[in-house]
């Protein structure tokens, strides 16, 4: 693809084929030629098989389980891109994994989504196109252009055409009100917030609900769902305090653990992700629906390229 007089490439590693696959086709091009594989001891090999020389390249790498493989074939390819003379490096990494260390919590802790920041500047890259950061300050550890996207207008879309009537937006914890409030603003529909404390050392949670959710329909609504041990929780938490049907959503599905388990088990009538994280056939379940930001990406790494405004996609 071509474009103001200099070409356009999509590459990506093993993380997140389908997902690249289908931006690529959306842009109207096809993936890169490169090959991502092991040495016989374990070290990953990368060959670019096509020029790249002064090409507007974007490499699509969600890091998520396994995390540390995921990242190494990243750096590893945009190292390579850049030794091969590529005019612009953007990393595209759907899910930012190491994000959930984003402070010091306590003494002595790391700051990893801070160092994952500094590898991926180090390595190379240009600026970075990622969605729904755990924490959006993540953003400033950067000293390269970031465009963050949001996922929560697809997943509201879902509901939206579901067309699911006394709908009230949950949110898990404090710590994801700005997140409901957003998503309640695009189905038009009030917010309630689970309020949870634990009484003294091994005593579980009690749960408090602030907001009326009394006889509703109620979306829990995360930017990741992991072992899914919170959302289950709260998604029963939310039937004992007189909830109709619980929804949740989020927009990485890492699912890791017991998760399909407990959401198979749960009161949880439907859970909405995206693709940012692939979904093996072993997490398909009927509960589980996929939503698609593939557009959403490729929008963007169209805008990136004719630097036209990002932010757009936001209005």
């Amino acid at each position: 693809m071509n474009t103001s007089g200099s070409e356009v490439k999509v590459f990506c590693g093993n993380a997140n084929s389908p997902l690249a696959k289908n931006i690529a086709e959306a842009l109207g091009t096809k993936l890169g030629d490169c090959e991502v594989g092991t040495f016989s001891d374990g070290e990953i090999a990368v060959n670019i098989k096509e020029t790249v020389r002064g090409t507007d390249v974007f490499v699509v790498q969600p890091t998520h389980p396994p995390v540390n493989d995921n990242i190494m074939e990243l750096l590893i390819m945009i190292d390579a891109l850049k030794r091969a003379s590529a005019g612009r490096i953007t990393a595209v990494l759907p899910y930012y994994g190491y994000a959930r260390q984003d402070r010091k919590a306590k003494a002595r802790d790391p700051i990893t989504a801070k160092l994952m920041a500094d590898i991926l500047t180090v390595a190379g890259a240009d600026r970075v196109l990622t969605m729904d950061l755990h924490a959006a300050q993540i953003q400033g550890y950067f000293n390269i252009p970031v465009d963050h996207l949001l996922g929560v207008p697809i997943l509201a879309k879902y509901f939206i055409e579901k067309d699911v009537q006394d709908l009230v937006v949950v949110s898990p914890d404090l710590g994801s009100v700005t997140r409901a409030r957003n998503f309640a603003t695009h189905l038009d529909a009030p917010i309630a917030i689970i309020d949870k404390r634990r009484p003294k050392a091994n005593v579980s949670e009690v749960m408090n609900i602030i907001g009326d959710i009394k006889d509703k329909n109620v979306i829990l609504i995360d930017d990741m769902i992991d072992t899914a041990g919170t959302i289950v929780q709260a998604a029963s938490a939310l039937k004992e305090f007189g909830a109709k049907d619980v929804y949740a959503c989020c927009t990485h599905p890492l699912l890791s653990g017991p998760a399909i388990e407990r959401i198979e088990n749960s009161v949880i009538k439907e859970l909405i992700v995206t693709d940012t994280i692939a979904l093996p056939k072993e997490k398909q379940i009927d509960k589980i629906q996929v939503m698609t930001v593939a557009p959403l990406f490729a929008e963007a790494i169209q805008r990136i390229y004719t630097n036209k405004s990002v932010s757009r996609l936001f209005d």
